[in-house]
């Protein structure tokens, strides 16, 4: 496996991704194109820039005020397997894992079996903020999240459960 991820931006400490001090990883590449995306620039797969992703684990790793990881985007399962690959790293230091994406946890549940990456990505993954944002749907208040279809899933209880378990926050 090529030792670089394409990534649209980083940002190293952010309170608003998750809960606690999080590193946030912005992937390049998305093919939602969401009307009204907050991101638009993060969809050109082509776009970004390389990052050696031990270098980005090691810099986490020299941040102990970091407590866990986002992976937002664009979208990170664009990229499954250099996601994975960082986040069963991420998972050895003890961080909590999130990540956002364009994809229903339905959708992913049911590719996993040709889509060998995503399933490795998604068993080392806590948090998981699917579905498209729709302008429609836009909230203010809502947290962690831009529109009210997208939902807030604990991946391991709905992995065993065989379907979405939702976290209320």
């Amino acid at each position: 496996m090529e030792n670089t991820v394409r990534l649209s931006g980083i940002i190293h400490e952010s309170l608003v991704n998750g809960p606690g001090m999080r590193r946030v990883f912005f992937s390049q590449g998305c093919r939602h194109n969401c009307p009204e995306c907050f991101n638009p620039e993060t969809h050109d797969f082509n776009g970004g820039y390389l990052w050696n992703m031990d270098e980005l684990i090691e810099d986490v790793k020299a941040n102990p005020m970091l407590k866990g990881v986002t992976f937002s985007g664009g979208d990170p399962f664009e990229q499954a397997d250099k996601f994975a690959y960082m986040a069963e790293n991420f998972k050895a230091l003890g961080l909590n894992i999130w990540s956002y994406t364009g994809y229903t946890f339905e959708y992913i549940k049911e590719n996993l079996d040709t889509r060998p990456e995503w399933r490795k990505f998604i068993k080392n993954i806590d948090v998981l903020v699917d579905g498209r944002f729709e302008a429609d749907k836009k909230q203010e208040g809502l947290k962690f999240r831009g529109s009210s279809n997208q939902r807030i899933i604990d991946v391991k209880e709905s992995l065993k459960a065989g379907k979405a378990v939702c976290i209320d926050l």
